[in-house]
């Protein structure tokens, strides 16, 4: 079922720098559409979130997050219509058992519809605190600082056009789901000599999945080489498996287990992908 309705509703504003402004969106509602609002109205969590296709409603799903922000720092409640006990249900923010690119609601497929989501904002001038190293060097301001929302959405607008991450019908690197693997939280000793590490509070480290597949030998743009071939990676990042025009499903997943296997062969690091998969599996 896909919602098409949208609309947002503002539910209480402080109406001054430093206090809350607290709104409810529904599910149809486009999500770069509310990011923009938010950044023009002075609403302060999203604007790191700008240039993600899709709906609203699909954000607590899998908890989106991008460039050192996530739905769920903002979200309060969700409403959802939940297939298994025929009636409307509302979680708190707690209760979706958020945590990174996972929430309640993918770990149970096809039982909740999410009708609408209620987020909490701070409201001012600046976003947030940057804590994406990669944005705040392009904003030129340090980790921890903050700048104005405008300048954090255009910053994160030019980098997703440079990583083929903000759609455009005459670009094929655009053709994808986003990155189709998550980064991967392993041992301390699991990581390997050179990668990306990012120590996490349960004493496991983050690492970057698109290291691993280049140092697995995928580079950019891995399978444009292959005569009739109609997927590849994207030719600006490695994350992306991209639809050149004309590609099917099981040609698209073919590519993600190769990928998946060159990792694991490689490093002895499996691989999730990032999508949902109806009606197919990897």
């Amino acid at each position: 079922m896909h919602l098409a309705g949208g609309g947002v509703r503002v539910v209480e504003d402080g109406e001054q720098d430093g206090e809350q402004v607290v709104v409810t969106v529904a599910a149809g509602e486009p999500w770069d559409g509310l990011v923009a609002r938010a950044v023009a109205e002075g609403w302060v969590g999203a604007e790191a979130l700008s240039g993600i296709p899709g709906t609203t409603g699909a954000t607590p799903i899998q908890n989106v997050g991008a460039y050192g922000q996530e739905v769920a720092q903002t979200i309060t409640s969700v409403r959802v219509w939940d297939r298994m006990l025929r009636g409307e249900r509302v979680f708190s923010g707690e209760d979706c058992r958020f945590s990174y690119r996972h929430s309640r609601f993918k770990a149970d497929p096809g039982r909740h519809l999410v009708l609408d989501v209620t987020f909490a904002f701070g409201r001012g001038a600046e976003s947030a605190p940057v804590s994406y190293a990669e944005l705040a060097r392009t904003l030129g301001v340090a980790v921890g600082e903050r700048a104005p929302l405008a300048a954090v959405r255009e910053a994160v607008l030019t980098l997703r056009r440079g990583k083929g991450m903000v759609l455009d019908p005459a670009d094929h690197d655009t053709w994808s789901a986003g990155s189709f693997f998550t980064n991967p939280f392993v041992d301390p000793d699991g990581v390997p000599a050179g990668a990306p590490s990012y120590p996490q509070p349960d004493g496991s480290v983050k690492t970057s999945a698109a290291w691993l597949i280049e140092h697995a030998g995928f580079g950019r743009g891995f399978g444009l080489d292959r005569p009739g071939s109609r997927v590849s990676l994207s030719t600006k990042h490695t994350l992306a498996l991209t639809n050149r025009g004309g590609a099917t499903t099981a040609a698209l997943l073919d590519l993600a287990r190769e990928v998946r296997s060159g990792v694991w062969d490689r490093f002895g690091i499996e691989l999730v992908n990032e999508p949902v998969l109806v009606g197919c599996a990897l």
